[in-house]
């Protein structure tokens, strides 16, 4: 899989890492791919539920 950004939202608390990624995804195009580091545990249920209603897909 080839990776077009890494965003590193380590050390960040809800709601920066989803914030951040949002903003990451609106300068990427259509099939690119964004690689999104983070420590908050909260991360692993915010994710899915925001990429299924903004309409991305998780792929690992």
């Amino acid at each position: 899989m080839e990776v077009n950004q890494v965003l590193d939202a380590k050390g960040l608390s809800c709601p920066l890492p989803i914030v951040r990624a949002k903003k990451a995804m609106d300068t990427l195009a259509t099939g690119q791919v964004l690689e999104v580091h983070v420590t908050d545990k909260g991360a692993l249920s915010d994710f899915p539920a925001w990429a299924k209603s903004s309409g991305h897909e998780i792929l690992d």
